[in-house]
């Protein structure tokens, strides 16, 4: 009788989870509300940032998994529900360091993983009906669900490093403003340090397409900004053997007042209006190292939103 009662427990669990992240669903976790948000953003001035804000409008800056075939990820849908109430090992994605880096060394494969584990995406909204009494909507839950705790994980293992969601908020609008400060300024020295080395990478060569058309660029972010909200979190392992050798990726909403112009060589106004503010909508992922001593958050990646 005491074996039986167990699995009616975890679904008991699971359903009890489910509801709770059904309740703030259109706030907390997706995109749903992002309506509200586009109509607040003016058209007319939503082109003086086509060039100097590419990822909001090119697609996903965020490193395609093709660009790292050589990382194994190991990851299973049905397999991490049930391995979540007994083991730890399958809800952090272990990955294998690239041939070319481990001949290198240990310590330089380990410096970032070098891509966005599961990228965010806002998920449809399904009928009650459709959820519940079909198979697809079954299926449908299912995943869900398994997103859910693997965020609601993550999160738990960063508290226990002394995360705090406040304080982590206020440093990602300070590391917001600032390397957005540095990309209009062309800084790419002082730039490196704030950011992955795959998202230098692409920084260095969108600074370089813009000084190419552009001589001179203002940019300021009114304060405060307008909101901020976790929308993912992930956990990636490095090593099978050791469990704690993970980095983690916080993958964040920031919906911000900002001031654009752009100058030629001759100092002329070519773009943009630093008199007008104009509400722009940002994804960002950020990335931090779990078992490196002083390690500090890094932007990782950009995700662009996608138009509701």
């Amino acid at each position: 009788m005491l074996k039986m009662t167990t699995p009616f427990k975890r679904l008991h669990l699971v359903r009890t989870l489910y509801r709770s992240s059904q309740i703030g669903e259109s706030s907390s976790y997706l995109l749903g509300s992002c309506k509200t948000y586009s109509s607040a953003i003016s058209k007319g001035s939503e082109g003086n940032f086509r060039s100097f804000y590419p990822h909001v409008l090119k697609g996903q800056d965020c490193f395609p998994f093709a660009g790292v075939k050589s990382l194994t990820l190991r990851s299973t849908m049905a397999a991490e529900l049930s391995i979540f109430m007994n083991d730890k090992r399958m809800i952090t994605t272990q990955v294998k360091a690239p041939p070319q880096a481990r001949q290198v060394g240990q310590q330089m494969s380990l410096s970032s993983p070098g891509f966005i584990y599961e990228p965010y995406e806002p998920r449809e909204k399904i009928p009650f009906w459709k959820r519940w009494f079909t198979m697809g909507g079954w299926r449908r839950t299912k995943h869900d669900i398994i997103l859910e705790l693997k965020s609601a994980y993550a999160i738990a293992k960063l508290r226990k490093k002394g995360y705090s969601k406040n304080q982590f908020y206020k440093e990602a609008v300070n590391m917001y403003k600032e390397i957005n400060t540095l990309i209009a300024n062309g800084d790419k020295r002082s730039l490196r340090k704030s950011v992955t080395e795959k998202m230098f990478s692409a920084l260095k060569n969108e600074i370089k397409q813009r000084e190419s058309a552009w001589s001179k660029v203002y940019w300021e972010m009114v304060e405060p900004v307008v909101t901020i909200r976790t929308l993912r979190a992930r956990l990636i392992g490095v090593d099978r053997k050791d469990l704690d050798k993970t980095f983690i990726q916080l993958t964040l909403e920031i919906l911000a007042k900002q001031k654009f112009e752009a100058y030629n060589s001759k100092g002329s106004v070519v773009a943009g209006d630093k008199s007008k503010e104009v509400l722009v909508r940002d994804i960002w992922v950020f990335e931090k190292s779990m078992f490196h001593p002083g390690a500090r958050w890094r932007l990782c990646g950009r995700i662009t939103p996608k138009a509701s």
